[in-house]
């Protein structure tokens, strides 16, 4: 098990809690109530900052109902923080499109995020043909 050190910038959230059992990904929260336009974008801080341990990296992605209950969505679709993230005032945030006026409460979940490890280093050996059998391309369920 590793220990992660958490610095929260507000008391105005719920603290973290990984819930055994349920799922492996931890809930984010909006750290201030935000009003967005249709068309607007901002970047919504989620009142947190870590210390991840040397070789792990945190994946931040927005929840289920995100689109459904805000109508945001995640700019960049698919945030990560590494490492080499772990100052003092290295906050969180969720980059966010609104598709629709919309209003977020302080403390509303809108993200989760889990921690992973970072890809192996590799080397790629260039070959003129592979040895594993053709699937029909890219969007193909190898059924033509």
């Amino acid at each position: 098990m590793e220990t992660i050190k958490i610095k929260y910038f507000t008391d105005k959230i719920d603290k973290l809690t990984y819930i055994d059992g349920k799922s492996d990904w931890i809930d984010l929260r909006a750290a201030e109530d935000v009003d967005l336009k249709k068309g607007d974008f901002k970047l919504i801080p989620l009142g947190v900052a870590m210390e991840l341990p040397k070789g792990y990296e945190a994946h931040i992605v927005p929840r289920s109902s995100t689109f459904k209950n805000f109508g945001i969505i995640q700019a960049n679709h698919h945030g990560i923080v590494d490492c080499s993230y772990c100052g003092d005032n290295d906050q969180w945030f969720m980059p966010v499109y609104a598709m629709r006026d919309t209003h977020i409460s302080c403390n509303d979940r809108i993200c989760q995020f889990r921690i992973v490890e970072n890809q192996p280093k590799i080397v790629f050996d260039e070959v003129e043909t592979l040895e594993g059998k053709d699937r029909g391309g890219f969007g193909s369920t190898g059924k033509q």
